[in-house]
């Protein structure tokens, strides 16, 4: 799981947004700043679709440096190659829809997105309640990469509707986060289950705060929350 924040990453632009839910993957790279050990980075790397190309044809240059004599053939056969992405990427790293539905049966689906919700909205409650605040909409936005048969590749921000922004979690509230949104029995990987299941890479509980209940504000407050 990566917190996306301003201390977290290193490339700042990522965190400009125009609309909430704000996405990541596929759409700009994002790279840990203070956070993250080498499987986390060597995941994000691995997102990167134009880099896994490069190693699904691999093979076809090994190919062209051991039988040098076909080497142009080899390089002439873009069919074949698009046919090797393909079947990587779609059929290896992907879940076709037909085999969707045996990844987590539906009371399953429904069963986590409802204790998500519960948890997403626990986390806002106590976050907006410490920080007093009382404008707007905050939402808490899990992305997940689409690939299967690999680690799971989590991204967790709080995003806020005025300004629109990324709220800049502290060091507690990013503790806050990773001690109690995976959780089981709602676990990191089963969340990926659900996201191949339903081929929905975002999930996002907002919460308007508003709401929030005088006696959440003042817990928060007297740090019994």
């Amino acid at each position: 799981m990566f917190i996306i924040t301003a201390d977290t990453l290193s490339n700042q632009n990522a965190l400009e947004l125009r609309q909430v839910p704000r996405r990541f993957l596929g759409r700009v790279f994002v790279w840990p700043r203070a956070e993250g050990d080498w499987r986390l980075k060597a995941r994000l790397i691995f997102e990167v679709e134009l880099l896994r190309y490069f190693a699904a044809l691999s093979p076809f240059a090994v190919a062209a440096l051991i039988w040098q004599d076909s080497a142009l053939a080899i390089s002439q056969a873009p069919l074949l190659m698009l046919l090797v992405v393909y079947a990587v990427e779609m059929r290896f790293l992907r879940v076709a829809k037909a085999a969707r539905g045996s990844i987590l049966p539906q009371v399953d689906c429904d069963r986590a997105l409802d204790l998500f919700a519960v948890r997403g909205r626990q986390l806002l409650t106590r976050i907006a309640a410490a920080r007093r605040m009382a404008e707007g909409t905050l939402t808490l936005v899990v992305e997940q990469s689409d690939l299967a048969r690999i680690a799971p590749l989590t991204l967790v921000s709080v995003q806020w509707s005025e300004g629109p922004e990324i709220l800049k979690l502290t060091k507690d509230e990013r503790d806050l986060i990773r001690s109690t949104l995976f959780d089981a029995p709602l676990t990191e990987a089963q969340m990926h289950k659900l996201t191949l299941a339903r081929n929905e890479t975002i999930h996002s509980v907002a919460l308007e705060l508003r709401t929030i209940p005088a006696h959440a504000r003042m817990a928060a407050l007297t740090g019994i929350a």
